[in-house]
């Protein structure tokens, strides 16, 4: 199967997998106690029973199940997703207008959790067993174990309040009004305590992970014989030690990469970072149904992507590894 064949393949697998989230979250949303026009109303500060049968017949909320179902996977084949219930915006355009926040800060913290994951690895397998390595597995424990949430509010604590070196939250300054240059580099001065809580949890893992693989590579015979040629510890270490261990970091970095599209509602709401974490707590609060289920086909297609991306990388790396 050539590369063009399986990405095909692929896309058909994400069309399905979107639409078996699409049933199964639309199911489980409709199941849950209450709907959004007992919200809605609580919001609007009356709630008598014409005002509330007006809003679910507005919304076609009073309709049965299977033709509501039936209604929305038509919208959805159209690339509607449908009128968020409680902005009254068009769903798609509120979710882009917030992801392109989330893929940076996800994409800051990968990057800073690889390099440092691969260093502080690398640093832990040179001399197994060493107080280097007892240090590094250390932290990476340390920093596994500790709940995002809580290291998100600790270092918000020490280098924005106590030292003031950062700012605490949001993704620029309110009212600074900065243009160009002055307004990335004002983005990217509130992205580093969320970005580096992020990765600091990941960081951990891809350190342990680096350790093990490289330990293993430098038992293997093409090792041996790259030092009895005698190449340089350090030459051996980076071209054929490292670069062989990297080989299941690419498929690793590609789970993470999907796993925090989806996964960083805690660090964002926590520094208030207007992604799409922020954007699915204030649907789930609020009972903005189609809100939420065009955030969960959102971040299900950027998934399957992303675990497409990994295994037609993990093929670029590794030649032997065939796609089918």
């Amino acid at each position: 199967m050539n590369r063009l064949q399986y990405i095909g393949k692929r896309l058909v697998m994400t069309a399905l997998v979107t639409l078996a989230v699409v049933l199964l979250s639309f199911l489980m949303i409709r199941m849950a106690p209450g709907d959004a026009a007992t919200v809605m109303a609580g919001q609007a500060g009356y709630a008598d029973e014409t005002f509330m049968k007006n809003l679910r017949a507005e919304y076609g909320l009073d309709q049965p199940l299977r033709v509501q179902l039936w209604k929305y996977l038509s919208a959805v084949a159209q690339g509607d997703l449908g009128t968020s219930y409680v902005r009254r915006q068009p769903v798609l355009s509120v979710i882009l207008e917030r992801l392109p926040n989330t893929l940076m800060l996800d994409a800051f913290a990968l990057a800073v959790a690889i390099a440092g994951g691969i260093w502080l690895g690398s640093i832990a397998a040179r001399r197994p067993g060493s107080a280097g390595d007892g240090a590094v597995t250390t932290l990476s424990m340390l920093f596994y174990a500790i709940p995002q949430f809580w290291l998100g509010m600790m270092v918000m604590l020490v280098f924005a309040v106590w030292l003031n070196w950062l700012p605490p939250f949001g993704i620029e300054t309110m009212g600074a009004d900065y243009t160009g240059l002055a307004r990335a580099g004002d983005v990217a001065l509130h992205m580093i305590l969320p970005g580096l809580t992020l990765a600091l949890y990941y960081m951990a893992s891809y350190a342990r992970l680096t350790r093990i693989a490289m330990i293993e590579v430098a038992e293997q015979e093409f090792v041996k014989t790259a030092r009895a040629k005698g190449i340089t510890e350090r030459q051996v270490a980076r071209r054929h030690i490292l670069r062989n261990a990297l080989i299941p970091l690419v498929t690793y970095a590609g789970l993470q990469a999907s796993i925090l599209v989806g996964g960083s509602v805690l660090v964002e709401n926590v520094f208030s970072w207007p992604g799409v974490g922020t954007l699915a707590y204030e649907a789930v609060i609020g009972r903005d149904n189609p809100l939420l289920l065009g955030i969960f086909i959102v971040t299900s297609i950027l998934v399957s992507l992303f675990n497409l991306a990994t295994d037609i990388a993990y093929s670029l790396v590794d030649p032997r590894v065939e796609l089918g």
